[in-house]
């Protein structure tokens, strides 16, 4: 799929404006709001990006992204506030989710982290891959790399990995998007969108752009 394609898929889909939120209790929240607003601007799509933290935030969007940062404070922040069983119930009732990095270990049904071993963290046990934290290494040991992804067109996208994990094992029903070498680095699963990477610092935002479009079609339907 090119970008005209992605892009001529989705004017005019949607009869409404869509709401899309970024789970805002810590990680890179920002970088997100400006690539999903790029990615609405480059579909020529009325929506709106918003920071969602509460439950009750949670129950008006149509589509979340959970962003990178760290994963343990993200599952429990949400935890605490309650917003953790409000995702669970609407990302298994359909509404498109994308979790990047930390963002894809809160969604994962199992993570461990490459030293310390089984972490015991809050997890939204919603997205049937088994996580390994911190694979490639440390914050030093970040880097970019260029994938295949099939999903997104012919042309690689820039991968930029930060302290990222990788994907272990997965059930039979997880779709790879990419791998790095032999490592499992994006998948997808029905609604559901996990990333190693961060695509939000791409300059890139075919991937957001994928999103929305999983967005509109879900408020379509």
């Amino acid at each position: 799929m090119s970008n005209k394609s992605i892009s001529n898929n989705s004017i005019n889909n949607s009869s409404r404006q869509i709401s899309i939120g970024v789970l805002a209790l810590q990680g890179d929240i920002e970088e997100n709001i400006s690539a999903t607003n790029q990615a609405l601007k480059a579909l020529n799509i009325d929506g709106n990006v918003m920071q969602v933290k509460y439950p009750e935030q949670v129950s008006k969007i149509d589509g979340i992204i959970i962003p990178g940062g760290e994963s343990t404070v993200i599952g429990t922040l949400a935890a605490l506030n309650g917003s953790l069983k409000v995702l669970r119930d609407r990302i298994s009732e359909g509404m498109p989710t994308l979790g990047i990095c930390a963002g894809m270990i809160v969604l994962a049904k199992r993570a461990y982290d490459r030293v310390v071993g089984e972490t015991r963290q809050k997890l939204l046990n919603i997205l049937d891959i088994t996580v390994e934290r911190n694979a490639f290494g440390r914050q030093m040991d970040s880097f970019e790399a260029y994938l295949n992804i099939p999903l997104l067109g012919e042309k690689q996208f820039k991968g930029v990995f930060i302290r990222a994990p990788v994907i272990k094992d997965h059930a039979s029903n997880v779709e790879v998007l990419a791998r790095l070498n032999d490592k499992v680095v994006a998948v997808m699963q029905g609604n559901i969108i996990g990333t190693s990477f961060h695509p939000e610092l791409a300059d890139d935002v075919r991937l957001h752009m994928h999103f929305i479009n999983m967005v509109i079609n879900y408020v379509k339907h």
